[in-house]
């Protein structure tokens, strides 16, 4: 005989990003004039930009040969990746210090 664990009657009866839809439609009704930006779940209305599937191709051609793998990356990022946003993010004259960048997948 199969029971239920009881831990599973303590789950919340909601969806994490339905909740956020509702908090996000809310604040869009009560603030017409405020641009949200969204970053979220993201996007998926658009294709990829051509130089993103080129860096993917690359990536995973390298992930495909013994002296180019690298396996899991570090817990915070490749540094070359905070490097590469630091300076996206200064032609926008936004100043940031690496330490100042989550990276997450």
């Amino acid at each position: 005989m199969a029971f239920v664990n009881e831990n599973y009657c303590n789950l919340k009866e909601s969806y994490l990003f339905a909740d956020i839809a509702h908090k996000v439609s809310a604040y869009a009704a009560a603030h017409p004039d405020k641009k949200i930006i969204r970053l979220g779940i993201g996007d998926v209305t658009r294709p990829l930009a051509p130089c993103v599937v080129e860096a993917m191709t690359k990536a995973v051609a390298e992930m495909g040969v013994q002296e180019t793998f690298r396996g899991y990356g570090p817990e915070q990022g490749y540094d070359f990746l905070h490097d590469a946003l630091v300076k996206y993010y200064a032609t926008f004259g936004v100043s940031l210090d690496s330490d100042e960048i989550f990276i997450s997948d």
